[in-house]
């Protein structure tokens, strides 16, 4: 979706440059700026989904809609984010900031997300991004590397709720891009709808070292279908989700995608609380003799649908990665031993600077993987590089914002604790979100 010509796009983007200009600062005007530029952000993308969703009375899907692929002049390896990217970001970075920042403690507590903040991230629009404007969306482009910095600023506010908000977001854009027709029709609209929507991938299985291209989940044909027998882990919103992407393994050992809808016979969901990412309410999918139509098969390339859930997760502890580093400069700074701060000490320093090294490394090479996944070129191999750093040096970075607090470190009165735990998951997530 393009924004020329449209005058509320060119008022936000000059709003948007004045916030950011020393002017707004010298005459104390940036805050409210900021705010004005968020709300008619949310204003405007409400009114384009209403819009849209008029349009798609019209008539019935006739071919699947595709999102059109971002237009990048020349080889530069060239991640800066569009007019439009920034217009969603900022917005999300200050709904990070002031609303999930201030419910992640609790939510991290309850296991669950409030669903009054479900429905205001639902206000922000970015799972209309992901639906075809025929569909009642707001879709156009579909640009990973602006998935992965939305996932990221999300993230910065916590990791357990940014995940609820973007797992739904995932399924959506795996429908999207693979969905065929009848699937789209059937399945997109309640993503664009006032109520949040509930759903989930479900790729993860209850077994130590879990490979998922060696999955335990099979799916046999019988009949016109499929029936499904195994056990999913870590599955986001298992409880409340109404839809799910379940990876099985065919007798053939090809890997296929199916949808579940959770009123199916042999549909099973439990909580499962975990260490981390508790907010997200992470439980169990238990298919017992599940039966799907041959209609339920997403025909996606298993592999690609991998590569862009593990990016979907680095992104998440990327953003959870700053929130540490954010926090422990003022920390250290600020906490006196000795008569000086602690950062003075070079121990204290080279740990902070090896987090902020360690969080540039993860960013880069996540952002890397993204860009070529954008451009349709193979991006196995570097996701696989962003993954394996992500789920070694997240934790390192949590564990270190931890040992930085010293006692502090240990007591829920500071997040790091929380974002301590949550980063753990990095090495264990797979599907989740897909970017």
């Amino acid at each position: 979706m393009s924004s020329r010509g449209d005058p509320l796009a060119i008022a936000l983007a000059a709003l948007t440059s004045f916030a950011s200009s020393s002017l707004a600062e010298r005459f104390g005007l940036r805050k409210p700026a900021e705010r004005l530029a968020y709300s008619l952000t949310r204003q405007g993308l409400r009114t384009a989904r209403r819009a849209a969703r008029t349009f798609a009375a019209a008539g019935r899907l006739l071919a699947p809609e595709r999102p059109a692929r971002p237009s990048r002049a020349g080889d530069l390896f060239d991640l800066r984010l569009s007019e439009e990217q920034r217009m969603l970001v900022e917005p999300v970075r200050k709904f990070a900031e002031t609303e999930i920042r201030a419910a992640a403690a609790s939510a991290d507590e309850a296991c669950a997300v409030p669903q009054r903040l479900l429905e205001a991230a639902g206000e922000l629009g970015i799972a209309a991004m992901a639906v075809p404007e025929a569909l009642g969306g707001a879709g156009g482009e579909r640009s990973v590397v602006g998935g992965i910095a939305v996932a990221e600023e999300l993230a910065r506010g916590d990791m357990g709720i940014a995940l609820a908000i973007l797992a739904p977001i995932g399924v959506a854009n795996a429908l999207s891009l693979w969905g065929s027709a009848k699937q789209q029709e059937r399945y997109l609209p309640p993503f664009v709808e006032e109520k949040a929507f509930a759903a989930a991938i479900a790729v993860a299985e209850p077994k130590p070292l879990f490979d998922p291209f060696e999955l335990a989940t099979r799916a046999t044909a019988s009949g016109d279908g499929f029936v499904l027998a195994g056990v999913k882990a870590l599955v986001p919103l298992a409880q409340s989700a109404e839809l799910f992407l379940v990876a099985a393994e065919l007798p053939d050992r090809s890997a296929k995608v199916f949808i579940v809808e959770r009123g199916l016979a042999g549909v099973v969901t439990a909580a499962e609380p975990s260490m981390g990412v508790r907010a997200a309410a992470l439980g169990r999918l238990e298919l017992d003799g599940v039966r799907v139509s041959a209609d339920s098969v997403l025909e996606a390339p298993f592999e690609e649908v991998v590569d862009l859930c593990r990016l979907g997760a680095c992104a998440l502890a990327v953003g959870t990665a700053q929130a540490v580093l954010d926090y422990v400069v003022p920390y250290v700074n600020g906490r006196v031993a000795f008569g000086e701060p602690v950062s003075h000490r070079q121990s204290v320093a080279f740990l902070v600077s090896n987090i902020a090294i360690e969080l540039e490394s993860m960013r880069l090479l996540t952002q890397r993987a993204a860009s070529r996944a954008e451009q349709s070129l193979p991006f196995h191999r570097e996701a696989a590089h962003a993954r394996l750093l992500a789920a070694d040096k997240a934790m390192e970075i949590g564990t270190n914002g931890v040992q930085l607090l010293g006692g502090h470190g240990f007591v829920k009165e500071h997040p790091v604790e929380r974002w301590y735990r949550d980063l753990r998951a990095a090495a264990l997530m797979e599907g989740g979100f897909l970017a």
